[in-house]
């Protein structure tokens, strides 16, 4: 296939969301930076060195390697992220932390697994689709496509499902749940598949809800956050006086109150309060019309892309970054309860950044073959 120009709209978008990252962090992160180091760079230093170097070295490997070696690859690497994920369960090697298993301590790094498991479960995803897709297009058998293709899918989420349960990260697996959604309704299997499986996944996050205690109290906390004000409702008042602090301006780029220990988890969950109090409603609403640009690109480069593969990759990982950031930001504002997820290329974390990185490498690589 011919190799066109390179898509500069995703790349554009690329560049302002890590400038813009880049920026905010350096503001957010240095009272707690200085507090903790001595220095007022030190998390700005980390993200660059951990996060945004290597993000863009992989993607950059990720953007020149040919998409078929990607696809062969997709199993492999979903196996190997699948082992990564248990092994943050052993005493030495995994890091539990906020009463969570959820990171492997290396000494010089630490990384989140689940965070590369959204991108290799999308690749694996859309090559295996893209398998079956040549199996079943001529396939009149409902049976044969629900014994081939519904029946293996709900054994793929369970299984990486109950590896999520027992870190436990149940907003990750609520996005990777999501992302398998969009990509099995665009994969051109019956609609009534899609159907099952969004009941099915209303009735497991029910069950989830009712067996653990804490997650109830979470929603009753969200549901009425002044029952609680100093404990569970504590971040979410904070966050919202944040915001509204903000007003339609800001009070200026490094003027923020809240950073200043009053919002918890200010550089990670927390980040798009402080921006929304710093940059206000028009800054806020610039964020977010960012992010709908990106899906407006992902989805262009998914429609002109011709083969199944390449498609469903750019529909999964355009798919991934939306509702992540849209979890994110709804959570700060008040529309969901709060789940703990980062705000894509902005929050602090670099296993994130490498991961979301390696992502836009990759739908690059796909744009310029289309």
């Amino acid at each position: 296939m011919r190799i066109k120009r390179l898509d500069y709209a995703l790349l554009f978008i690329v560049a302002l969301f890590l400038i813009l990252g880049m920026s905010f962090l350096a503001t957010i992160s240095a009272p707690t930076s200085l507090k903790s180091f001595g220095t007022t760079n030190y998390y700005w230093r980390h993200q660059l060195v951990w996060g945004v170097l290597p993000g863009l070295a992989l993607g950059l490997i990720a953007f020149l390697l040919p998409l078929s070696l990607i696809r062969r690859l997709a199993p492999i690497l979903l196996f190997l992220n699948l082992v990564a994920l248990c092994m943050v369960f052993l005493p030495l090697l995994g890091l539990r932390f906020w009463g969570a298993n959820r990171w492997l301590n290396f000494g010089v790094a630490v990384v989140q697994p689940a965070e590369f498991l959204k991108l290799s479960f999308i690749l694996y995803l859309a090559s295996w689709f893209k398998t079956k897709s040549a199996i079943l297009s001529k396939a009149k058998d409902c049976f044969l496509k629900i014994k081939s293709v519904l029946i293996p899918f709900i054994i793929f989420l369970a299984v990486i499902g109950t590896i999520l349960y027992a870190q436990p990260d149940l907003t990750t697996l609520g996005i990777i749940g999501l992302t398998s959604l969009v990509i099995y309704f665009c994969s051109g299997m019956p609609k009534w598949h899609f159907g099952v499986l969004f009941v099915l996944a209303l009735v497991i996050i029910i069950i989830l809800g009712v067996v653990a205690p804490y997650r109830m109290a979470r929603i009753s906390t969200f549901l009425n956050p002044e029952a609680d004000p100093m404990g569970g409702g504590y971040q979410f008042k904070q966050a919202l006086i944040a915001i509204g602090s903000g007003g339609l301006g800001g009070c200026g780029i490094g003027f923020s109150s809240q950073k200043f220990g009053f919002l918890p988890q200010s550089m990670t969950d927390s980040t798009f309060a402080v921006i929304g109090e710093e940059m206000g409603f028009i800054g806020s609403l610039v964020l977010i019309s960012l992010f709908l640009f990106l899906l407006w690109t992902g989805f262009s480069i998914a429609k002109r892309s011709k083969d199944t593969f390449s498609r469903l990759v750019c529909v999964g990982i355009t798919s991934w970054i939306l509702l992540q950031g849209f979890v994110n930001i709804s959570a700060m504002i008040g529309l969901i309860p709060l789940g703990g997820i980062p705000l894509p290329f902005i929050s602090y974390g670099g296993s994130h950044m490498v991961s979301e990185l390696i992502a836009m490498g990759i739908m690059l690589n796909i744009a310029r073959k289309t």
